[in-house]
């Protein structure tokens, strides 16, 4: 019909069918630097930015997070309540919602995927994020030495929770293993995304072609070259995307993204080179099409405990105060990080300032008394990063600045991807230190507690494990009262400078560009663009 108007407007206007016709752009389309995922596109399968970004514009879960505040919004669900107090949650969908292949979305699919997800002989990635829920330790299974992974651990003894329940078609009950008003806020992270029933049917060919309920829905993916999403005409979600499709091009190299940002070949990079960042180089190559936006992302090193020397705590106290984080941040960021002194970003609710203390500050004559002091030194005084990021800067930096304090060689060890290199991370196959980087599911202090160091957790890259630390954790985890939940995980937090568990860097501040070509540009405060929102001239 669209066509047919158009051949008619044209012929009244006294166009010839010799005359050059533009094709219709009203809906239009985009082109964002991106890399390769690690890992198949299944929402409990990712924990990393590059798939995440494309599990966000697949699904839709429960709930989600306004790109302003991130305040906590309905989507999926139409009401989640509990009538005592957090132990007993019943979540009510809304009706009309279709999946990507016609289908409705069911209560039996959050049920279903949840306990998919959770039973760890599957493999996922995400699978502790369903920890809070009444029967996870009957589906979730580690090995003794804290590892998570189907070859090691015992078979569970169950395959579902049973604090879930299917109640009808659009509504399921959640039994908690203990009271949480934090759960509601939780469940908008992508791991608690629901699934088709097409996935079971075979979830390896899922993860390579998803069939999501989400505002766009995949159209293709060149492995290594780019992934295309197409609006989806049927969501029934708030905000329906304006443009018609959104493209993810490969680029191993982020100077070269920048380049073609600059010229017009594609339209967005979410983190500029950090070369462009003296002199503020990227404000006058794009003026206004660029922001300058603190997010709830910082940067950690990740300590390989599990291996000589990194495994003592001292050793890592050391490292972290042979830093010199200012001068790093003023050298090579030109000034547009923050320095940390704590786990938790600033942006989170539950942030205490100064909680690392001189732990985290920059003292080469300490740090140099603790590490000759220690009896075991770390073979492999290394760290580890993905080379098609701008990272080798402020990696030569830190690694210097801790040649200089400790008067013991540190390098750099670049790994050509980032899917390469989170795999060798979270395979263990790492011999030193690694950079990590972690961006906020939802805006709780708990959400930079319990998957990056409780002992097991998704994103503990280092596996660092204690007792102490992880009881505390549970007592905050099962406590109704979010106020009084949010001090006991401070509480927790305020254990860490004894055990040092990863090295806290700096909070980010991102530096965003875009071409002319991208009209409405939003970015949320995760650093995320919100690509439902975006318009093109």
């Amino acid at each position: 019909m669209a066509v047919g108007l158009t051949a008619v407007a044209l012929a009244a206007a006294g166009c010839s069918s010799a005359d050059p016709v533009e094709p219709e752009k009203k809906d239009g389309s985009f082109i964002i630097s991106w890399s390769e995922p690690q890992n198949p596109l299944i929402p409990a399968g990712t924990s990393e930015t590059q798939g995440g970004v494309v599990i966000d514009a697949l699904f839709t879960g429960l709930t989600s997070y306004a790109a302003k505040d991130a305040k906590t919004e309905m989507a999926n669900a139409e009401s989640i309540t509990s009538a005592d107090n957090g132990k007993t949650w019943t979540v009510k969908l809304k009706s009309g919602w279709k999946w990507h292949d016609g289908t409705t979305v069911t209560a039996k699919n959050y049920v279903d995927a949840w306990n998919y997800g959770a039973y760890s002989p599957n493999g996922l990635i995400n699978g502790t994020f369903f920890a809070d829920i009444d029967g996870f330790a009957d589906v979730h299974t580690e090995d003794p030495d804290g590892e998570e992974g189907p070859q090691k651990a015992p078979t569970p003894a169950a395959k579902e929770m049973k604090g879930l329940k299917v109640v009808d078609e659009t509504s399921f009950q959640v039994t908690l293993g203990a009271p949480s008003n934090l759960w509601p806020i939780k469940v908008g992270y992508s791991a608690f995304m629901p699934l088709p029933d097409a996935f079971f049917k075979d979830p390896a060919a899922f993860g390579q072609n998803p069939i999501g309920n989400g505002p766009f829905k995949l159209s293709k993916w060149t492995k290594n070259t780019e992934l295309v999403v197409t609006r989806f005409d049927d969501y029934q979600g708030a905000e329906k995307p304006k443009v018609k499709d959104v493209i993810f091009r490969v680029y191993t190299d982020d100077a070269a993204a920048y380049e073609d940002v600059k010229n017009g070949t594609i339209d967005f990079q979410q983190q500029v080179p950090s070369a462009k960042l003296v002199g503020n180089l990227y404000k006058t190559d794009f003026a206004d099409r660029s922001s300058n936006k603190p997010i709830s992302s910082s940067a950690f090193i990740a300590m390989p405990t599990w291996l000589p020397g990194y495994n003592d705590p001292n050793i890592r106290k050391a490292i972290s105060m042979a830093i010199d984080r200012q001068l790093v941040i003023d050298k090579i960021f030109n000034g547009t990080r923050i320095p940390m002194n704590g786990w938790v970003n600033p942006n989170m609710s539950g942030y205490k300032a100064d909680v690392c203390g001189a732990n985290c500050k920059f003292d080469a004559t300490a740090a140099k008394a603790l590490w000759d002091a220690a009896p075991v030194k770390p073979k492999d005084l290394s760290l580890a990063y993905n080379g098609d990021a701008s990272h080798k800067g402020w990696v030569d930096a830190v690694c210097g600045s801790i040649t200089n304090a400790l008067g013991v060689p540190c390098v750099g060890k670049p790994f050509p991807t980032f899917g390469e290199f989170r795999t060798l991370v979270t395979t263990e196959k790492m011999t030193g230190m690694s950079r990590a980087g972690w961006q906020a599911d939802y805006p709780s202090i708990e959400n930079w507690l319990n998957p990056l160091l409780k002992t097991g957790a998704s994103s503990n890259d280092g596996k660092f494990s204690d007792a102490a630390f992880d009881a505390k954790l549970k007592e905050a985890d099962g406590t109704a009262d979010l106020a009084a939940a949010e001090k006991l995980y401070q509480d927790a937090e305020a254990m860490l400078p004894n055990l040092m568990p990863t090295i806290p860097l700096w909070h980010s501040s991102q530096q965003t560009v875009w071409s002319e070509k991208l009209d409405t540009v939003v970015i949320n405060t995760f650093g995320e663009l919100d690509l439902a929102s975006v318009t093109v001239k």
